[in-house]
């Protein structure tokens, strides 16, 4: 049986465009492990499902695509996000704070 991992979609940190924002991705799992190609050294296989993706709007909308078809899948859950920590450049010299 094809097995297949839906998960949401997370742009690449070189994009900066919001295409799929929210959207949620299913992927079919390899067939078959990697080999070096003998004569550029690259990695490759002959499985061509390893370049499908599949975009869905709701995670719903991907379970019933894989039940429909018969892949047996499972979900990885989101991964929360990070708040990041905003400062200046200078606020890496500062000293202790003195009370007056």
């Amino acid at each position: 049986m094809v097995q297949a991992r839906i998960r949401p979609y997370v742009k690449s940190s070189m994009s900066s465009g919001r295409g799929h924002e929210g959207d949620w991705l299913l992927e079919y799992e390899p067939a078959e492990a990697k080999r070096a190609d003998p004569l550029t050294g690259w990695a490759g296989s002959g499985d061509t499902r390893e370049q499908v993706k599949l975009f869905f709007p709701s995670l719903d909308a991907a379970k019933e695509y894989a039940t429909r078809n018969g892949l047996a899948f499972h979900v990885t859950p989101a991964t929360p996000s990070r708040t990041l920590k905003l400062q200046a450049y200078a606020d890496n010299f500062k000293g202790p704070a003195l009370e007056m």
